[in-house]
């Protein structure tokens, strides 16, 4: 059907601009909009995909609780001036430069290196029991929703601190 194929590029566009959208905006709340935005269209990629668990999860954790944990976050801290800015960047610089060194050596590495990576998807599921495809076949699925909410909690958690620093 070529109508579906249309479909199907005007949602990845979509989603595309939306991330660069979320990426390249200088205000922060623009950005955490943005990635409720772009958390939007991924889980309709993923209804297309015939995937409604982790759509569903996708809508629920990243559209929905890290979006609005963010923009608390961001409507509670004070912003900061043009040469904190700069300061900050400084010495974000200054203590993390060597981290684009190891990116690029770890991606040359890993071009080079034939590694087989052995995942073993699950078979489809036929089990109609939310509870019981949660935890008997989406494993991964599961630690990904894990590692996406305690990064969102870590965050503001850091926030908070630094800015009762100041």
């Amino acid at each position: 059907m070529p109508g579906y194929e249309t479909v199907d590029i005007v949602i990845l566009v979509g989603l595309t601009l939306s991330a660069l959208w979320t990426v390249m905006t200088r205000s922060l709340l623009r950005s955490a909009i943005g990635l409720a935005m772009t958390s939007a269209v991924l889980t309709v990629v993923m209804f297309r995909l015939n995937s409604p668990l982790a759509a569903v999860f996708e809508l629920s954790v990243c559209s929905g609780l890290i979006s609005v944990v963010f923009i608390s976050t961001i409507s509670l801290t004070q912003p900061l001036t043009w040469e904190e800015i700069i300061q900050h960047m400084k010495d974000r610089l200054s203590r993390f430069w060597y981290l684009p060194v190891i990116v690029v050596a770890v991606g040359i590495a890993l071009a080079f290196l034939k590694v087989k990576i052995g995942i073993v998807l699950p078979p489809e599921e036929t089990e109609k029991d939310v509870r019981a495809v949660l935890w008997n076949l989406r494993h991964i699925d599961l630690i990904g929703q894990v590692i996406i909410l305690l990064a969102g909690v870590f965050g503001v958690v850091i926030l908070f601190r630094e800015a009762n620093k100041k």
